[in-house]
């Protein structure tokens, strides 16, 4: 076995596992009714843009991780990059004859246009660029457009540049700050705005805002935790679906579909009937994904991608992201 790889980072295993469980929640019903989660207001309690900005931000983390484990085992990791947002496209439009709200298309064509090309970037270029973008989407659009995406993309890959990712498993002072710090805009935000949401279209501006940085607080939140004696259950539970977490969010979509056309549930008109179908969901795949990884490194969708991204290369360890 080489030793030009790096171990799986076990906190973004969890926030992405956690993340998973908030935008099935989130979407459920929009996917029984054939919505777009992007650009229908959200049924129920729960938005699901709150769950868009982690994951954004999760993909460019990955994305720069893989640049980094090619960089040290191809003579062209550019190239891999590329096949693997290429097959990611070609996910998403598969996924997208199933459910047009899906968002896997928009992150290989925003990674084609964005992220790729930031490669060949300063990393002091991507750490101004992220920034600006986000800003740019709050005030154009708010929500979680193409800008919102494009920008959290580059944060992540900022952060990797950086060396911050590297750090997150060791450190507890700095999620709490920056968690408080979020929490304490948050708050600020939504004092400004009555704490009422308005409008009927794209969340405003300072609704955006907040759902921003109270994503942040559930990340803060959760790193922090994973310092403590809650570790082992946070890693029990929320690691194995975002281990798979591309299956999951695959097979979630199949199993809603199923649960509303073949088993009949009202999943699209009744929250009484949503919540609890999204939990039995979330709990198979749980125990799918529990037993599966005893045996296999990862999800039969994640090594698929993994094949058609590293081609003829057959790499020895796990990717860390």
């Amino acid at each position: 076995m080489t030793s030009t790889g790096r171990p799986r980072i076990a906190a973004l295993d969890v926030v992405r596992g956690f993340t998973l469980c908030e935008i099935l929640l989130a979407n459920i019903q929009l996917i029984a009714n054939g919505d777009s989660a992007v650009m229908t207001q959200p049924m129920g309690d729960w938005d699901p843009w709150l769950g868009l900005p982690i994951f954004s931000l999760l993909f460019g983390i990955g994305f720069s991780l893989l640049l980094d484990s090619a960089a040290n085992r191809v003579p062209r990791p550019r190239l891999v990059l590329l096949r693997r947002l290429l097959a990611l496209l070609a996910i998403g439009l598969v996924h997208s004859l199933l459910w047009r709200g899906e968002i896997l298309t928009s992150y290989a064509v925003i990674g084609l246009l964005v992220l790729l090309p930031s490669t060949w970037l300063p990393r002091w270029a991507v750490a101004g660029l992220a920034p600006a973008l986000v800003a740019a989407a709050l005030t154009v659009g708010g929500g979680g457009g193409p800008l919102m995406i494009a920008g959290l993309f580059l944060l992540g890959s900022a952060l990797v540049r950086y060396g911050t990712i590297e750090k997150i498993e060791r450190s507890t002072r700095g999620p709490l700050l920056l968690g408080l710090a979020f929490a304490a805009g948050a708050a600020s935000v939504l004092w400004a705005r009555g704490g009422v949401r308005t409008g009927t279209g794209m969340p405003s501006f300072t609704s955006s805002l907040a759902d921003l940085l109270l994503a942040g607080v559930y990340v803060c939140t959760l790193l922090v935790l994973l310092r403590t004696p809650l570790r082992p259950a946070l890693s029990a539970v929320f690691a194995p679906l975002g281990r798979m977490a591309l299956t999951n969010y695959l097979t979630a979509t199949l199993l809603v579909l199923a649960a509303g056309h073949v088993l009949g549930l009202p999943i699209g008109r009744s929250l009484a009937a949503a919540y609890p179908a999204a939990g039995v969901i979330l709990a198979a795949q749980w125990l799918f994904a529990t037993l599966w990884l005893r045996r296999h490194r990862q999800g039969p969708v994640e090594w698929l991608w993994r094949r058609v991204t590293w081609a003829h290369q057959r790499p020895e360890v796990s990717s860390p992201r």
